[in-house]
């Protein structure tokens, strides 16, 4: 099997964000934490997650916050801070404390990494048109060391924390778009590697390996993703519910790639009341090992969807003529639909096999999502 991420195909376009009159940038080593600064060190610290069975991986004792604190930035200075890595800095190690993070609108030009040892971190923009956090890392960028970053480490925001929330703010990745053949571009906007995560609203822009659902169990709440290969990809335990998944593919395109390295891993993506828009051919779902689970519910496609709907990741994976992969669907409609359910590897799944992807208990949500945002 080829490298997991790394050799895929390049992307070939991106649609941008409306322009915004506030702007910051930040420059590399300015600030404490901020863009490569303790990069290396924390990723080590959980780089093997993606790796494990990440329920395992991040089962732990609860300790519940004990108060609320609220911090704001504003690229301005009106706020605490005028960087959002600067706020994260000041969340004291270990913190038992609920965080509001109030970030003002604005482009917030700067890598961003939550460390696992601040738990309880919420980032509350003023809407995910206006309030955006942006870096531009591709692959085969070098970081400090001189070494490539390779995918995982490009993201322009890395969260390794448990109980980390997003509402209304986007996050995005500008590394321009390849021309076809390119290797070296996957360019993820964010990437999730803390446990029990919640996403309200958020956007996710990019092109290549937009989203890095790396590891734990997530909940993503009425959002926009975007992008044109693979651009939801990874081992994590999450629910999709009421997303629009954009595709900017023009020649080839894919939306999830799942790995799930064993049968016992309870991980996968089960999309739920979703859009599937934008441009194609795509296809809905590669599985990127022969355990990969993938399923797509009460959902609408457009007429984007590629021939035959699924991939099997360069013909690498058997899982999918053995049925050890679950790619499925339930209940969809749409234009794009008669190609998912006349693929002959496809599963049309009954209510037996949909029902524990339709409900939030496939995350364990009933023990912390609020019912309000479910």
């Amino acid at each position: 099997m080829q490298s997991r991420k790394d050799s895929d195909p390049p992307h070939e376009d991106l649609r941008s964000l409306p322009a915004q009159k506030n702007i910051l940038k930040v420059e590399p080593y300015k600030l404490p934490g901020s863009h490569y600064s303790g990069l290396n060190s924390v990723l080590n610290q959980t780089n093997n997650a993606s790796s494990t069975n990440s329920t395992q991986h991040h089962r732990h004792k609860w300790v519940g916050p004990t108060g609320h604190r609220v911090m704001t930035v504003d690229i301005n200075g009106s706020g605490d801070y005028k960087s959002v890595q600067a706020a994260v800095d000041a969340v004291p190690d270990n913190n038992t404390v609920n965080v509001t993070i109030r970030i003002s609108p604005g482009y917030y030009i700067e890598k961003v990494v939550v460390p696992v040892r601040k738990p309880y971190i919420t980032f509350q923009g003023a809407g995910r048109d206006v309030t955006v956090i942006e870096w531009h890392d591709r692959a085969s960028d070098r970081g400090p060391n001189g070494q490539q970053l390779r995918t995982y480490r490009t993201a322009s925001v890395t969260v390794f924390a448990n109980y980390f929330s997003a509402r209304n703010i986007s996050f995005k990745n500008t590394a321009p778009a390849p021309m076809p053949g390119m290797q070296g571009w996957q360019a993820a906007a964010f990437r999730i590697s803390g446990d029990k995560a919640y996403f309200g609203g958020c956007g996710f822009y990019g092109a290549q390996d937009t989203l890095l659902d790396d590891a734990g169990r997530h909940y993503f709440k009425e959002c926009y993703i975007e992008g044109s290969i693979d651009f939801i990809f990874g081992n994590g335990r999450s629910m999709y519910k009421d997303c629009e998944i954009h595709t900017i593919a023009t020649k080839f395109g894919s939306i999830a790639a799942h790995f799930r390295n064993s049968p016992y891993e309870k991980t996968g993506f089960a999309f739920v009341g979703c859009r599937v828009t934008g441009t194609g051919p795509v296809y809905v779902g590669r599985g990127m090992t022969k355990y990969a689970r993938i399923v797509y519910s009460y959902t609408y496609f457009d007429d984007v969807v590629a021939h035959g709907g699924w991939d099997d990741w360069d013909n690498t994976t058997s899982g999918i003529n053995n049925r050890t992969t679950l790619l499925g669907v339930y209940k969809c409609w749409g234009p794009g639909v008669a190609e998912l359910l006349g693929a002959s590897r496809e599963r049309e799944l009954e209510f037996e096999s949909a029902h524990p992807f339709l409900v939030k208990s496939f995350v364990n949500g009933r023990h912390w999502i609020a019912p309000s945002d479910a």
